[in-house]
């Protein structure tokens, strides 16, 4: 059983890795995504660092329906 969950492992890396290179690109292209209420941003001169908490917490409930709704189908 130890096969699948490398083969798993591996696919999470290399789907985080992706995710990051997207987000990576979209920020040089400066087509950042907007940010919800609730989204930490600090601006400073030359510098800003954005916090989404709340577009975090929507997505990990949203994915977390999916998948839920997912595990009920394949039963």
């Amino acid at each position: 059983m130890e096969r699948p969950l490398v083969w798993m492992g591996l696919a999470l890396v290399i789907l985080g890795l992706v995710v990051v290179g997207l987000g990576l690109l979209m920020g040089a292209a400066g087509r950042g995504g907007r940010l919800l209420p609730g989204d930490i941003v600090i601006s400073r001169p030359g510098f800003t660092l954005a916090i989404p908490l709340a577009t975090c917490f929507a997505l990990s409930i949203f994915l977390t329906v999916v998948l839920w709704i997912i595990s009920l189908v394949r039963r």
